[in-house]
């Protein structure tokens, strides 16, 4: 414990989360964020006024839903789990596939996905949010002009880039706080920068390497009809593979992978200590001959991950 202790910097680049970055050409003000709060809460932005962003990404459940894989109208159900996002302002790239690379880009494709929020096209969401005089108001309020796609994109970015978890107990550990974490998580921490090699991906402030990698197929799982990245790259090698999501709200969340296969962290971390999955994987993945008792030390230092989610109602 005095040698971890001791580090001036922890291997990995691991460390307390910064500001997140602001673009230049959509800088962060109250009455923005406000706006872009009150669109991603606003039932009326799909096409039956059924779901708002929120639906899906509901603070109360740490800005997912809870479920193994996501609903959208019409309760269709969806092939892939919903993402949190908490600390997304950090990401380079967006969605398990990296199809958008800004938060921006990402903002208004749920909106528009036939299968999420259902609305038809980009003009019939702008006539839809015109038809709001409070809307009207705070668009030239904050913009200076009528409403517009690029300002409701840049309205929504700039609320999610507030969804950012700072001061957990691993962040005032980083910072010089060495009380801040438990001997059971310190260990856990050794395991995971050492013999668990989990900040291989899960590495940098926001622990991901905003890779994409294959993990295999899960157990009962023969195929996978999702190619992952492969829809964005069109590289054969990123066929199945998919982002490393953050580790900081992992305790928050009820189920892992990209299709929600995996209902606890406990087995997470068993499905890593086995191998991986079957078949084409990353040669990153290896058996970890992890004990139970190291497996619950990783554990106890992923709760150390977890910060206050903002907007939720423990606020």
């Amino acid at each position: 414990m005095d040698v971890l202790d001791g580090m001036p910097h922890l291997p990995g680049g691991l460390a307390a989360l910064p500001p997140p970055a602001i673009p230049r050409d959509n800088p962060q003000t109250q009455a923005k964020i406000n706006l872009g709060r009150m669109l991603f809460f606003d039932k009326s932005l799909s096409l039956d006024h059924s779901m708002s962003c929120a639906t899906c990404h509901d603070p109360a459940k740490a800005y997912s839903d809870g479920l193994a894989k996501a609903v959208g109208i019409h309760h269709r159900a969806l092939a892939r789990r919903t993402p949190s996002l908490l600390n997304i302002a950090y990401n380079p790239f967006q969605f398990w596939d990296g199809r958008a690379k800004t938060l921006e880009e990402q903002a208004l494709i749920p909106m528009l996905g036939r299968s999420e929020m259902g609305m038809p096209d980009p003009h019939a969401l702008r006539a839809r949010i015109e038809k709001d005089p409070e809307y009207r108001r705070r668009f030239r309020e904050v913009f200076g002009r009528e409403v517009n796609m690029p300002d409701i994109e840049r309205a929504i970015a700039a609320f999610e880039r507030t969804l950012v978890t700072p001061n957990s107990a691993f962040d005032r550990y980083a910072s010089g706080d060495k009380h801040a974490l438990t001997d059971r998580q310190k260990r856990g921490l050794i395991l995971f920068i050492g013999k668990a090699a989990c900040s291989q991906c899960h590495n940098g402030p926001n622990f991901t390497d905003n890779k994409f990698h294959s993990l295999g197929f899960f157990p009962g799982q023969k195929n996978d009809p999702d190619l992952g990245y492969f829809i964005a790259s069109k590289k054969p090698a990123d066929r199945h593979a998919f982002k490393t999501p953050s580790l900081r709200s992992a305790t928050q969340q009820s189920y892992f992978m990209h299709n929600g296969s995996v209902s606890s962290l406990a087995r997470v971390i068993n499905f890593y200590n086995d191998g991986g999955g079957s078949g084409f994987k990353s040669k990153l993945l290896f058996q970890l001959h992890l004990t139970d008792a190291e497996q619950a030390d990783l554990l106890a230092f992923l709760s150390a991950l977890a910060g206050r989610v903002p907007d939720s109602p423990s606020k």
